[in-house]
């Protein structure tokens, strides 16, 4: 009987590390965006996506069948949105430091638009996950697109005035 545990949790164990061997990467990815941290710089990213993989090994017998990958994304997304409500007093307009390229969005933005657009994930699975209707996804996921498509690029370049050579 000893054995037989054994054996199951060694098994779960090399099924854990093989998952995470190959999505750790775009989970990564995903949670360095939500969190707008550079990609190179970005320990809130980590430790978001080492606390989603944690609750996910915790639940691994019990997937049956479900995606481990969409188990996953779907914590991490929680769990930003538990975090970016508790520590910015809402989903509003609380800015990191620019360093992303989604940090001209407010959090809410920043998860709707990676869900949307860097995931996939349908609109009604989005608004469901979230909690809100999928017209509202759609409204914040248009929001997004424009802010980030129409933001300004900073100074234009300085004109030198020129001589007007006579003819």
């Amino acid at each position: 009987m000893l054995e037989r545990h054994a054996s199951r949790a060694t098994r779960r164990a090399r099924e854990f590390e093989a998952f995470v061997a190959g999505a750790a990467g775009r989970l990564l990815h995903a949670a360095t965006l939500l969190t707008a941290e550079a990609p190179d710089d970005n320990p809130r990213a980590r430790r978001l996506l080492t606390l989603s993989l944690a609750h996910t090994y915790a639940s691994w017998d019990r997937l049956r069948g479900e995606d481990p990958y969409d188990r996953t994304r779907s914590h991490l997304a929680v769990r930003f949105a538990r975090g970016a409500w508790h520590h910015h007093g809402g989903l509003g307009r609380s800015r990191p430091d620019p360093a992303g390229p989604l940090a001209p969005l407010t959090p809410q933005e920043r998860l709707v638009l990676v869900l949307r657009l860097h995931e996939g994930v349908a609109e009604e699975q989005t608004a469901a996950l979230l909690g809100l209707s999928p017209e509202r996804v759609r409204a914040i996921c248009h929001r997004a697109t424009s802010t980030l498509l129409h933001r300004p690029r900073g100074p234009a370049p300085a004109v030198r005035a020129t001589k007007a050579v006579p003819s």
